[in-house]
């Protein structure tokens, strides 16, 4: 489980295709302090750590990933000098900072504004009509690894819908978010809680 706080940017420093696909990220965590086996969120997918290199400030970490989780992830995520948002996995007795986050991504949005108002920056993020009915104004969401609140939901005809997240400057700083633009995808994670409530009102319906 994780909490949706970055802790680092990483950069995929290379990609080796090899059955699976062998992905090597540098950054500025402390190799001594991650085990072989540990998980990591990489901008939102819980991956295993199964390589380690360097020194404390400068490591480089080796994951593999799946086809499967390749094709459920945005286009083009698994590429050399991608920026990744970094968190480790949630330890007994960690503050949970933002909400429980699983690094499982349930679907891909896209970014369809972004505007700078206040010093913050302000997103709308369209989601699938089969995961519109999860998002909720003033829920949580994850994107792209990063927990956030849903500031407000605007349903469109299509089944679709847009919505808005504030992005303060310290996020806007110490994650990709501030690197995104209109037209970006993203990985969103819906909130675990309100998945399994849409099960109990699917089950309550058919009952």
């Amino acid at each position: 489980m994780f909490t949706g706080i970055v802790t680092a940017i990483g950069s995929i420093e290379s990609v080796e295709k090899r059955g699976d696909t062998r992905v090597n990220v540098a950054c500025a965590f402390d190799p001594e302090a991650i085990d072989i086996g540990a998980s990591i969120a990489c901008s939102g997918v819980c991956l295993t750590v199964v390589t380690l290199e360097g020194t404390k400030g400068d490591a480089r970490i080796g994951f593999d990933v799946s086809g499967e989780t390749i094709s459920r992830t945005v286009p083009g995520m698994w590429e050399a000098g991608r920026k990744l948002n970094l968190e480790p996995a949630l330890k007994l007795g960690d503050e949970l900072g933002g909400h429980l986050v699983t690094g499982h991504v349930d679907t891909v949005g896209e970014v369809v504004s972004k505007r700078e108002k206040g010093g913050s920056w302000q997103l709308a993020i369209r989601i699938s009509r089969a995961f519109a009915p999860f998002v909720a104004e003033k829920g949580s969401i994850t994107v792209d690894g990063v927990s956030l609140t849903v500031n407000d939901v605007r349903d469109r005809k299509d089944g679709t819908c847009d919505f808005g997240l504030n992005i303060i400057p310290h996020t806007y700083e110490v994650t990709t978010l501030g690197n995104l633009a209109e037209g970006d995808h993203v990985n969103l994670e819906i909130d675990v809680l309100a998945r399994y409530l849409k099960r109990m009102q699917s089950l309550a319906n058919a009952s």
